[in-house]
């Protein structure tokens, strides 16, 4: 036998190997907690000719960009982080290369959860009303993109928030202005960053206190004389403040918007004038300082305010309405109801208290007069409510009654009642709908079930300390959409034998009609009756070949409605025992002569032969 001697020394020399596959995984997991360690394994699997060394050059790659290289006579290599923060999110690959051949693993992402706590800095601590507030936001364990929300919070109210996204620095800075009222100030930050369609929310800063002082008080306006002003009559006006430097302050006086005197670097303006029906309104004194502003008003002569004892109320209830003005005892008052052809005077003294009926229902006002000047209040509301009466349910179309599946439309009235109205509508408990409507409401059930025969009812209430009103229960008569007709026997029926036709409908209230039908040139009705059941049983006791056709049956209820089945096909056969006759007196005696016919032609056929000569001789 010879041996190839190149082969052998081939397989003892050369040393093969193949990369079957290269693997990348995380530990613990693919999501990792920010500053919690994490450690990326390359794997390499190889399958090799023999057992030899063979030396492994790993590198691993994040996002494209080269992040750890070893070489090892291993099959696997680790590349540690001991401290996992945001910037390590992304998609990690490794490639192995050994001997000369390279194979690279699928890429992994990795989501490190979580941010670092941004850092918090204001620039002052102290500040005036007017002046800016200036912060910076610092992420600085986190790589841009970022997203930064500022937030400024005050005692007792919602924090105001500002929003900066940085595409290229890990910090942002903004302004918040200090406005009247801020008196110490808190503001802390966090910040956000795009992964994979979610995003990832930092804790929220340390909180960073500023306390901000008043450059001034707010303005006290003060008028002489302070009571029953006279047409005619001087008025003094003085605005005074105290600040804290006197420098750009500046008091302003206004009526009605309009800018009656000024002064600069002085701490009291004031203003006199001769009283004229003109001069009563509302003055504002207002004193400024840089974007700082604070402001008080005071009204000559202001309108009247009308309140009421109830807005709502039930009739037959007693309202009272009464009429004031600030400042002023000795003014003339009237109270009127609001209508479109004029107001009506109802009373000349400032209260009215009155037994309300709903037509007392509308807007009313009062009038003030002093010294031949009159002012108008606001119009005050009054709703009085009549109590609903009790609804009645009734189906549209008048008939309440409905081929199951259809739909079915329901009307809820109250004959009386203030409206707005609320009704509800209910199927069996079940709340269906509910609607707010003047007088009436509509339902509209769209596809009527066997439930329906558990009844429909509804209920209407209004703003009447009464409360609900419910309607009579409305049964609904449902008729099936099909019927069905069966037999037994089916099909092929014996002449004289017994006959059960069944017509049953699947649902529908009772009673039902029934009626069976055979079809001709003019369908028969060959059975009917009414039954309080969903089906009727019809024997046929003895059918008769007349009795062979098609059958169907019908149904119907108080939804006058028909309801058909499909067709069924009876055929009336033979009876067994007639059989037995015509076998008996028709097929016997064929039999014999067929069988005599035989033994002739036989006896004929072999006349000379040897066959059958007993019987042929016979």
């Amino acid at each position: 036998m010879k041996i190839n001697i190149n082969l052998v020394s081939f397989f003892v020399f050369h040393q093969v190997f193949t990369f079957n596959t290269v693997e990348i995984n995380v530990q613990p997991s693919v999501k990792v907690k920010n500053g919690a360690p994490m450690s990326i394994i390359c794997h390499a699997d190889i399958s090799k000719s023999a057992d030899f060394q063979l030396q492994h050059n790993f590198t691993i790659f994040k996002d494209g960009k080269l992040v750890f290289m070893t070489v090892s006579n291993k099959d696997d290599a680790r590349y540690e982080v001991p401290m996992a923060r945001s910037s390590d999110t992304g998609e990690y690959e490794c490639t192995v290369e050994a001997g000369g051949k390279t194979k690279s693993s699928n890429s992994l992402h990795v989501w490190v959860t979580g941010m670092t706590k941004p850092i918090l800095t204001a620039e002052k601590k102290e500040v005036l009303e007017g002046e800016v507030v200036k912060l910076r936001c610092e992420l600085p364990e986190e790589v841009p993109p970022l997203y930064f929300y500022f937030r400024k919070i005050k005692m007792n109210s919602t924090p105001k928030e500002k929003y900066v996204f940085e595409a290229y620095k890990n910090y942002s800075e903004v302004e918040f202005s200090v406005e009247e009222g801020d008196n110490i100030l808190q503001f802390d930050c966090f910040g956000k960053r795009h992964v994979q369609r979610e995003f990832d929310t930092s804790e929220h800063s340390n909180k960073t206190l500023v306390t901000v002082r008043e450059p001034f008080i707010k303005p006290a306006l003060s008028v002489r004389p302070s009571h029953n002003i006279t047409e005619g009559d001087r008025i003094q006006l003085e605005c005074s403040t105290v600040v804290a430097r006197m420098r750009d302050i500046e008091i302003i006086l206004q009526k009605n918007k309009t800018i009656l005197k000024s002064v600069r670097d002085e701490k009291v303006l004031k203003y006199s004038t001769v009283a004229t029906l003109e001069d009563s309104g509302e003055y504002l004194c207002k004193v400024e300082q840089g974007r700082a502003s604070k402001s008080t008003k005071v009204n000559l002569f202001p309108k009247p305010t009308l309140s009421a004892s109830m807005n709502k109320l039930d009739e037959n209830r007693e309202l009272t309405l009464s009429c004031s003005i600030s400042s002023f005892q000795k003014a003339n008052f009237s109270v009127l109801r609001r209508n479109s052809n004029g107001d009506v005077l109802l009373e000349t003294s400032r209260n009215l208290t009155m037994r309300v009926s709903v037509n007392d229902t509308g807007s009313y006002i009062c009038k003030a007069e002093v010294k031949g000047i009159v002012k108008e209040s606001k119009p005050v509301r009054i709703n009085v409510y009549a109590p609903v009466s009790k609804p009645t349910l009734s189906v549209v179309n008048g008939l309440p009654e409905v081929v199951l599946g259809k739909p079915l439309q329901l009307i809820c009235r109250s004959a009386r009642g203030t409206p707005p109205i609320t009704f509800k509508f209910y199927k069996g408990n079940v709340t269906k709908e509910i609607v707010i409507n003047d007088t009436y409401a509509t339902f509209l059930d769209e596809n009527v079930g066997q439930n329906g025969k558990k009844g429909y009812k509804c209920d209407a209430r209004n703003n009447h300390s009464s409360g609900v009103k419910t309607s009579n229960i409305l049964n609904v008569t449902v008729v099936g959409k099909n019927a069905s007709l069966g037999s037994v026997p089916y099909g092929e029926v014996e002449e004289g034998s017994e006959t059960a036709f069944l017509c049953s409908v699947k649902e529908g209230s009772w009673p039902i009609h029934f009626r069976i039908f055979r079809k001709a040139d003019r369908d028969v009705l060959v059975f009917e009756q009414s039954e309080h059941a969903d089906r009727v049983m019809w024997r046929k006791v003895t059918m008769s070949r007349q009795d062979t056709g098609t059958y169907y049956c019908m149904a119907s209820n108080r939804a006058n409605v028909d309801v058909k089945s499909h067709p069924i096909t009876i055929n009336v056969i033979l009876a067994s025992w007639r059989k037995g006759i015509i076998v008996a007196f028709v097929l016997i005696p064929i039999a014999g002569a067929v069988t005599l016919a035989l033994w002739w032609f036989l006896c004929k056929k072999k006349k000379g032969n040897e066959w059958f000569p007993s019987i042929c001789d016979k």
